[in-house]
């Protein structure tokens, strides 16, 4: 059973790791001109934070922290004038051109946390809230309707962000663990399992015997273990290192609504590729259902069978990103009040929190798994007679 798990493993993972929405951590200020003009992305004053956006700090360094990024921040320090810089790993940019068509590569530290275009061959690009847009001169000019809306076009944006990383870096862990757990079982045939053998095969058992077998049965339950045993290790390792401070912890990967949905794609191809003739007759002529009613019921079967990844989706993305917000809005209560005898409750509660998250990271990942050996379940469920 261990033995092919590592292949299982290779193949989601790196599907998986698909991010649609690239969110970076730092903002530029721009100059408009009148309602409907071009704007310079990148005036001398760019080092200076207005008193609006000093005011709305808390949201920024939030929704910064939950969004995803071109590169991977780290800390800011402040200089001898009082200035902030921020320090970040830099991660490769990767944009594609439709016209002509072309790949343009490079670092992210070329933008400089989003103070400067970058040129290559006969394009500009320019970092702005977030997204990466063509500009239309060297100098990084960008045009910008009244409503803030950008008019410029931008290129496929197929960047290593910082939730790839996670990502990736999730499943190489995950791919030695189960690559050294399946060598422990060769080599030590009839023992009592040690080291990381004696971690997994519990976890294993919980899920095979707890999730899989109740819910698809003991028959077919062995065809859909891999993937039921990759998801819950997946998720679960990826809640507990968005918990972590430092890199390569921070990221909010399983609060990306683009992960999410891939790993319940996963959950949604598996069940109908894999379901049976019952239950594609319970879908289009359902038993003891009279002839006028089918194509009602008809419909609102294929309305399920569609719901149902999405219920997996929200679910997850909702419960991670809610996490993340309460702890980083109670550390603000901090700065909001602006006095330190509001920060040992703060502190207290932020404690409590995360504790809570801890737990959190494993409840999502058990509901997600067992959720999807439910629907598994329900495919391979034979007739009744």
């Amino acid at each position: 059973m261990i033995q092919h798990l590592h292949v299982k493993i290779l193949t989601i993972m790196f599907l998986s790791s698909s991010s649609f929405w690239a969110m970076s951590q730092d903002e530029v200020e721009y100059v408009v001109q009148d309602s409907m003009s071009e704007i310079t992305a990148f005036p001398e004053t760019t080092d200076v934070l207005p008193e609006e956006k000093k005011s709305a700090d808390i949201n920024y360094v939030i929704f910064s922290h939950i969004a995803d990024g071109h590169d991977w921040h780290l800390l800011d320090y402040t200089d001898a004038e009082g200035i902030e810089h921020p320090v970040s790993i830099p991660l490769p940019v990767i944009l594609i051109n439709t016209n002509p068509f072309s790949i343009t590569t490079f670092w992210s530290s070329k933008f400089h946390h989003g103070l400067d275009p970058v040129t290559k061959g006969d394009y500009t690009y320019v970092w702005y809230k977030n997204k990466i847009y063509y500009a239309d001169d060297c100098k990084g000019t960008l045009r910008i309707d009244a409503s803030g809306k950008v008019l410029n076009n931008k290129p496929i944006d197929i960047s290593i962000t910082k939730n790839v990383v996670s990502l990736l870096v999730v499943a190489l862990l995950m791919i030695w663990m189960f690559i050294a757990c399946a060598k422990a079982y060769t080599k030590r045939v009839g023992k009592a399992p040690i080291g990381m053998q004696a971690f997994m095969e519990p976890i294993i058992l919980f899920v095979r015997n707890e999730i899989a077998i109740p819910n698809i049965g003991h028959k077919k339950h062995e065809k859909f273990l891999p993937y039921l045993l990759t998801v819950f290790f997946f998720i679960w390792f990826l809640n507990l290192l968005g918990l972590v401070p430092v890199f390569p912890g921070g990221a909010n990967a399983t609060g990306n609504i683009a992960v999410t949905m891939t790993l319940a794609l996963f959950t949604l191809f598996i069940t109908n590729i894999y379901a049976n003739k019952n239950y594609w007759k319970h879908i289009f002529a359902m038993p003891g259902i009279p002839f006028w009613l089918l194509p009602i019921m008809i419909v609102v079967e294929l309305i399920g069978i569609f719901t149902k990844p999405f219920a997996l989706t929200i679910r997850l993305f909702a419960n991670i990103t809610a996490g993340h917000i309460i702890v980083l809005s109670l550390v603000g209560l901090i700065f909001i009040f602006e006095s330190v005898y509001i920060a040992p409750a703060s502190i207290l509660f932020v404690i409590f929190m995360l504790v809570v998250k801890i737990f959190v990271a494993l409840l999502q990942a058990f509901i997600f798994t067992m959720l999807s050996a439910l629907f598994i379940g329900m495919a391979q469920e034979e007739a009744h007679h």
